[in-house]
Formats: C-alpha cells, structure tokens, sequence
C-alpha cells in the first residue's frame, strides 16, 4: 500500500465515524441528516433558498427541497417571500429549528478527545493540511466552495515574522497563527479571482515578512 492509500484509508474511518455520529444525533432530534444541515445553515448564516441551501450542503435541488419540506412539516422551518424577488421564497429556522440545530452541532466527546491527543504543533501541521486537501477538492468540483481563510479576501497570510502568527486577518485586523486557521467562517468573502492564485502560493510557503505589510481592517481588499 501507498502513503496515498494509507491516508485515505485513515480519513474513510474517519469519515465513517463521523457519519455514524451525524446519524444518531440526527436521528435523537427526529431529524434526518440533511435536515440537520440545514437547520444548521439556516442557523449560521440566516435565511437562504433551496437552491443555495442545496449547493452549500452539496446534494441535488430535489434532496435539499425534499428534506426542507419535511422540515416545514416538522415547524422547523418557515418559507417566506424573498424581499429582493417576488418569485422567489426564502427558508428560516423558527424557534424550534433553531432548538433542534442546537442539538446536533455538538461534536462527538471521542473526536474531540483524540484531537487532544495531538499536539500544539501537530494540530497546526495537521490544519495547514487539511486546508490544503479541502482546497484542491474544491478547485477539482469534488466538493462546494468552503469558506475558509485561505480563499478569503481578508486573510493576508505569511505577512508577520513572528513564526507563532505568521498571518493577518483584514476583518478583526489581528495576527495570528496556523493553529487558528478556520475551515468555516461566518465572516468569510471570497478573494477576487485575480488575487487568489497569488494568496494561495503565498500561503503555502512564502517566507514571512516578503509581503507588504497588512492594511488596517478598512474593509476593503488590498
């Protein structure tokens, strides 16, 4: 067996207990789990539409439609008009979304326990890795686009010579290190395509301190 076959190996049991674990707190909230997801994205990022709910969470319009319905059965979910086109509605989590999504975003105690078991520096190799995989899955249409900060139009990465906190988020105009990088942010804006290549290279391995020096968090894209 290859290096290649021995992690994907590892991440397939790992996926597996994952699934496993999304089904049974699913299924403790009477919730299957896609509609977990979605009350989850609703939750998070706030009122969306089948169509966007379906390619965020990556599922066929019918799976996500069929799943939201259910949902809208269950009073989890309510469908209003879209403000900004008439033909359109728009899905929100009611109260009792919101509640049943609390139920289910708790991360299994065993994940969480091995993830103690690495340590500092091997957590923050293990994170830059895994940005990386997820980023190549993405550029592949294997996966929807993620909102992480290495494709973010805030984030200035290799930009400090502090080895602890190479890279800088334009949003909260602080430092920081690969340990805190997000897979998933809610402030999250893609970079423009022109400037994405150039903050991916930059990020995997341009010496800090090269770049120019981070602007203060304006809210604009350098």
């Amino acid at each position: 067996m290859t290096t290649h076959t021995h992690i994907a190996t590892g991440l397939a049991k790992i996926g597996l207990f994952l699934r496993s674990e999304n089904w049974r707190q699913a299924d403790a909230a009477d919730l299957s789990p896609t509609q977990a997801q979605i009350l989850a994205h609703l939750t998070r990022r706030g009122p969306a539409r089948v169509t966007a709910l379906a390619e965020a969470l990556g599922v066929t319009q019918p799976t996500a439609s069929d799943a939201a319905g259910a949902l809208i059965r269950k009073g989890h979910v309510a469908r209003h008009p879209d403000p900004d086109d008439a033909r359109a509605s728009l899905l929100h989590a009611t109260a009792s979304g919101r509640r049943a999504a609390a139920e289910t975003a708790v991360w299994p105690d065993a994940l969480l326990g091995a993830i103690d078991t690495l340590g500092a520096d091997e957590r923050a190799i293990f994170l830059k890795a895994l940005t990386k995989m997820i980023r190549e899955l993405q550029v592949r249409g294997a996966i929807p686009v993620q909102r992480m900060c290495a494709t973010c139009r805030f984030f200035r990465p290799n930009v400090h010579g502090d080895p602890a906190a190479p890279h800088h988020c334009a949003f909260v105009d602080a430092a920081f290190g690969e340990a805190s990088l997000r897979l998933d942010c809610d402030e999250h804006e893609p970079a423009d395509t022109s400037d994405a290549d150039a903050l991916w290279q930059s990020f995997l391995g341009a010496p800090a301190g090269q770049a120019d020096a981070p602007p203060a968090a304006t809210g604009e894209a350098s």
